[in-house]
């Protein structure tokens, strides 16, 4: 980037024009006393006469080149140094057979719950910066869909291939949360986060949630907990010998749980019982756990003068030479 110094005296570019119409004028103003003029009248205008008016401009260019030297032009080159405390955070989703229950829509249709959080959750991941993020997955089983990764297109990836039942139709939610610690107890880093978005209760494993979530408050690990579905009952499609038919089935989610999982490891607990709030829910827990990122920036100047005050030294030099040679004009 190009900046002066002292750009105030760039104004002095503004009779850079006064001095060139002053020097003009002054050259037509020339006189000289002869007792008649006919023998100078009968004088071919010499080739010169156009030159000896450039010495004009010449000069005005001199003193422009020279006005933009004293305004100190420097060259800069800026740096810039980020430091960040990034989030390292765990994405531990239910996968269990409840979960394509059709009580959530997208676009005026009954979808299933697992398609939405899929979608959403894909929003999440791509509103986060300088974030490590991970996913578990669980059901009757929990394992690591995607360890902890920078590389969000990977990520992304692998939410794609999240599929219901992929780890059994029951509920580990104790074992889903005890790998997520696992993944998350030996990081160094600002705020170490598990989001566990489930539509049940445990009923599968060997961990009791409230254990896990006491074992991540030992290694300052905060759990948001998410209850998807609606309150009462939600509809499945199933076959039959009438063909798909829609079947209601009462929700089973343990919001005690949920409340406790949350409480004891210092997060906070959230209900979503449609599309829209399952949408503010995690925009919530985005706006909660920013990024801190720390921006210095380092500016190199190097003088520049020197390409407008030698060539302007070497064109005031002209100008004198030839005004008082070649191109001497006659006081």
């Amino acid at each position: 980037m190009l900046r002066f110094q002292s750009p105030w005296l760039l104004l002095l570019l503004a009779f850079i024009p006064l001095m060139g119409w002053y020097g003009l004028r002054r050259f037509a103003s020339a006189q000289i006393r002869f007792s008649s003029l006919h023998v100078l009248g009968q004088l071919k205008t010499p080739k010169t006469l156009m030159w000896r008016r450039g010495l004009v401009f010449v000069r005005c260019a001199a003193m422009a080149l020279f006005i933009l030297a004293l305004a100190r032009p420097q060259s800069g080159i800026k740096s810039t140094e980020i430091s960040t405390e990034g989030v390292d955070i765990m994405l531990c989703l239910d996968t269990s057979g409840s979960m394509q229950a059709l009580d959530f829509k997208e676009g005026g249709n009954r979808v299933p719950r697992l398609q939405v959080v899929k979608r959403v959750v894909n929003d999440f991941i791509k509103g986060r910066a300088n974030d490590r993020i991970g996913m578990v997955v669980f059901g009757q089983e929990a394992f690591t869909q995607c360890p902890l990764t920078l590389d969000y297109g990977v990520l992304l990836s692998f939410l794609e291939k999240v599929e219901i039942g992929m780890a059994g139709d029951s509920t580990a939610i104790g074992s889903a949360l005890a790998i997520c610690v696992k993944r998350l107890k030996d990081l160094q880093s600002k705020s170490k986060v598990i989001i566990l978005l489930t539509d049940g209760r445990n009923n599968s494993g060997s961990v009791s949630p409230s254990t896990a979530a006491d074992i991540a408050k030992s290694f300052n690990i905060k759990i948001y907990t998410i209850g998807v579905g609606t309150e009462g009952e939600a509809p499945f499609l199933v076959d039959s010998f009438f063909g798909k038919q829609y079947v209601y089935q009462k929700v089973d989610l343990d919001e005690d749980t949920l409340k406790d999982v949350a409480s004891r490891s210092g997060g906070k607990y959230f209900r979503a019982t449609n599309t829209e709030a399952l949408e503010n829910i995690y925009k919530q827990i985005d706006a909660m756990e920013k990024t801190e990122v720390k921006l210095k920036e380092y500016m190199e100047y190097e003088e520049l003068f020197g390409w407008f005050l030698i060539p302007g030294l070497v064109l005031l030099l002209l100008e004198i030479i030839l005004a008082n040679t070649r191109l001497r004009i006659i006081p």
